[in-house]
């Protein structure tokens, strides 16, 4: 997967866990059209199929960034065609990672603004360095939000804060994301790695397949009615029953033994 990437470092270790760090320090991990690209090449196979992936933590590279948004250097004179195109491209990344059938927590390591909050909230939660910053810049820049900010942020603040914070492009602490419930955990900035790792080792200490299918729930469940959602809860359920590791699961806590699960 490194082999061809130029803008992204990814490392898989035996747990499962794939962690992703966008590596264009010079720009503060700006995302140019190749970034855009290779996260789209790697999200996209996980939409239905998580392989042998359990988690998937995202970072950036250096201390000060996570991601300063679009590389705006890149798109100064594109024409409106090229900057839609670029933008479907940015889109279908942005979705894939909103879709990703296997857990992704945003390991927030600095300054994450514009499209980079974006891709910090398209991830399932967000741990963050106390030094981290957050901003939704768009409209300082005669546009909006197009990488799921309208939709993702007041579903994680609500509906007046995130107005307040779009409509004004202010900047906010981690501090303040975390009062406000978009982010679930401040890390000292040594220990946001670790921290990560740790909640990531977790999961994955969990059946791959109840894991997977209990997103789906929350996911799916959220944007329907009560009934409709306790519906597709039952039937995200269902889908664990059949499985080995639901067997393994109640063996293990029978025998007194951490389980052993093959996703399966």
């Amino acid at each position: 997967m490194n082999e061809h990437m130029t803008t992204l470092r990814c490392e898989t270790s035996p747990e499962g866990i794939l962690t992703i760090t966008l590596d264009r320090p010079d720009t503060r991990n700006a995302i140019n059209t190749q970034m855009g690209r290779e996260l789209r090449e790697i999200f996209a196979p996980l939409v239905f199929e998580a392989k042998d992936v359990r988690c998937i933590i995202v970072t950036g590279s250096g201390d000060k960034a996570f991601c300063s948004g679009g590389d705006l250097k890149e798109r100064n004179g594109m024409s409106d065609a090229d900057w839609r195109s670029q933008h479907a491209l940015f889109e279908e990344a942005g979705y894939a990672i909103m879709n990703c059938s296997a857990p992704v927590i945003a390991a927030v390591n600095g300054g994450a603004f514009g499209g980079g909050c974006e891709l910090a909230l398209a991830c399932d939660f967000i741990y963050a360095a106390t030094s981290a910053r957050f901003a939704l810049t768009e409209t300082s820049l005669g546009i909006i939000p197009g990488l799921g900010g309208t939709q993702n942020l007041p579903r994680a603040v609500g509906e007046r804060r995130a107005k307040e914070l779009i409509m004004s492009a202010r900047l906010f602490s981690a501090q303040e994301a975390l009062e406000w419930g978009m982010v679930n955990q401040l890390c000292e900035d040594a220990q946001l790695m670790s921290m990560t790792l740790e909640a990531a080792r977790r999961i994955c200490a969990n059946g791959p397949v109840a894991v997977r299918q209990a997103k789906k729930a929350i996911h799916y469940g959220l944007n329907a009615d009560l009934r409709t959602g306790l519906a597709f809860e039952i039937e995200s359920y269902n889908r664990t029953v059949v499985t080995e590791d639901r067997l393994e699961g109640v063996k293990a806590f029978v025998e007194k033994r951490k389980p052993r699960f093959a996703g399966k």
